[in-house]
């Protein structure tokens, strides 16, 4: 996609459950994720939004 046009970006918007998602997103190109019901939901947001950039260091 970048070789085609370098103002892309790259986002990933579907399948991201946790932090090893976001890491491997990441890894494959993505700039970011988006993020949806999963946290939305969740019964504790915190622990779900820590556990998703957990692996991003």
């Amino acid at each position: 996609m970048k070789a085609t046009n370098a103002s892309v970006r790259v986002l990933c918007g579907a399948g991201v459950k946790n932090g090893e998602d976001v890491a491997t997103a990441i890894s494959l190109g993505a700039e970011g994720v988006l993020l949806a019901s999963g946290v939305t939901k969740a019964t504790d947001v915190a622990l779900v939004l820590a556990d998703l950039v957990s692996k991003l260091h």
